[in-house]
């Protein structure tokens, strides 16, 4: 039986600063990509991994989630995949509620099928990498668009290779996970995030389980994703990768959003104390 709950707004969504785009054109009202977050949270047993999030990330921009361990970026980004199910609230990618249906004024959460259709539109890279260990390189990337019957085999092989070229790796199209350093495999996985052609890519500290002399070659090929029109949210550490990169930086504690902005505005002038102590002791 579908899970259902009231579809009920307490209070209009909290403001938030206006975003600046620093390095690319703001994208059409009309591109694909769109992220509506209202009122959303997220319980484990009593403690409450998101509290009350809202928050809008346009089509075609780059959000960058900061905060301290615990704060809830993790979860977040996992809601926004329907990977984890939301207590209350609702999250909306162009206009489609993210693993549940409307009817009058309660959601039905979606049956698996349509739930594993919504997430092809959206690309997801873990910290571990979670390549099939028993699968070559070419093969962990055409599985999916296969699977979900988006291209036959020729055309997957042939998006394959043009995904590897992308990350540098196309040599290593028959390797197996096991030959590559850490940043291969989170290069690899990318690519195999890519092949769906997503409209929104999600990236949950990409580099955080990579060794510090492989982080530069990972943050270079999200670097150049950032210019590719995806809308991409990216949960990280790296404080210059949001600088340089971020059309939107959120500031997370305690499951709350905190502060956001544009790059500039959060991480040169941020405006919360505990915004500006987190920074004052990663930088």
């Amino acid at each position: 039986m579908s899970e259902a709950f009231d579809l009920f707004v307490p209070h209009p969504p909290a403001k938030t600063a206006d975003t600046v785009f620093l390095r690319r054109p703001q994208a059409s009202s009309a591109a694909p990509g769109r992220i509506e977050i209202r009122h959303l949270s997220k319980h484990f047993g009593a403690h409450k991994a998101l509290n009350d999030v809202s928050l809008t990330i346009e089509p075609g921009t780059v959000t960058v989630i900061l905060g301290p361990s615990g704060s809830g970026k993790s979860t977040l980004l996992r809601t926004i995949n329907h990977l984890e199910r939301v207590n209350e609230g609702t999250i909306q990618i162009d206009g489609d509620y993210v693993g549940y249906r409307r009817k009058g004024d309660k959601l039905y959460e979606l049956k698996e099928s349509a739930i594993l259709k919504q997430r092809t539109h959206v690309g997801y890279v873990f910290q571990n990498f979670n390549l099939f260990p028993h699968m070559s390189v070419l093969d962990n990337i055409i599985e999916a668009p296969i699977v979900h019957r988006l291209l036959n085999r020729k055309q997957a092989i042939a998006r394959a290779y043009e995904l590897l070229d992308t990350v540098g790796l196309r040599e290593k199209a028959h390797a197996y996970p096991r030959h590559l350093s850490g940043g291969q495999q989170q290069r690899i996985a990318i690519a195999r995030a890519l092949a769906l052609n997503p409209k929104v890519m999600l990236f949950d500290e990409p580099t955080s389980a990579l060794d510090p002399e492989l982080v530069g070659e990972v943050l270079d090929v999200i670097k150049k994703l950032a210019q590719s029109g995806v809308t991409m949210v990216v949960v990280t550490h790296e404080i210059g990768f949001a600088r340089q990169v971020a059309d939107q930086v959120v500031f997370m504690v305690d499951g709350a959003v905190v502060e956001s902005g544009s790059a500039e505005q959060v991480l040169e002038r941020p405006v919360h104390k505990r915004t500006r102590s987190f920074l004052e002791k990663v930088l």
